[in-house]
């Protein structure tokens, strides 16, 4: 008899601290899922950037292909056509790339959340995602992304356009491509001219 009380006692005991382990850790959980809630903009626009990345890559070696491989009377069709299947890709691979974000990020981002911030810490780092200084700034971060890198092309694109061209060909030689047509000068497009006549007296 004493045995079954003792086991009986020793199985509330254990179901006790159960529960306490499960209810302490319960509150760290609802702070993580806050925080995910309000990292989900993030978090689908970082699963965006990586679904949209091979097609960007594609495309620039589109573009290089279509001034070398293409005719000029058929670049405009043909640069429609890759445009039209890049769209089919991103339309069926985005949404499908942020979904699986969304759903990973409990058991990836939230369980270093959990394992690496204190209950303090999470409540700490709602308050300043809440934060409106905070919001504000991430509103303003195309922004501010847009000031930089207008300034940045305008400051390097002179310097940076013949290495790129260098770039191009330098690839274009290895591959055995024809080198592409040198651009007609700026001067050579604006009509000459007539030179002026001296008024008769």
């Amino acid at each position: 008899m004493k045995k079954w009380v003792w086991v009986s006692l020793l199985a509330l005991a254990t179901t006790a601290q159960a529960q306490v382990q499960t209810l302490a850790p319960a509150t760290k959980k609802e702070l993580v899922t806050k925080v995910l809630q309000l990292q989900q903009p993030a978090i689908e626009q970082a699963a965006q950037s990586l679904a949209e990345q091979p097609a960007a890559q594609m495309m620039q070696q589109a573009g290089m292909a279509l001034q070398t491989r293409v005719p000029p009377e058929k670049r405009e069709a043909v640069a429609k056509e890759i445009q039209s299947e890049v769209k089919k890709y991103l339309d069926q691979a985005v949404p499908l790339v942020r979904e699986r974000a969304v759903k990973l990020a409990p058991t990836t981002i939230g369980a270093l959340l959990e394992e690496k911030f204190t209950e303090a810490e999470l409540k700490q780092l709602i308050g300043i995602i809440e934060s409106p200084v905070n919001r504000k700034f991430l509103q303003m971060g195309n922004e501010m992304q847009k000031s930089l890198l207008d300034k940045l092309v305008a400051e390097t694109q002179g310097t940076v356009e013949p290495k790129v061209r260098a770039l191009e060909l330098a690839i274009g030689k290895q591959l055995g491509l024809p080198a592409p047509a040198a651009p007609a000068p700026a001067a050579s497009k604006a009509p000459a001219k007539p030179p002026v006549k001296a008024a008769s007296k």
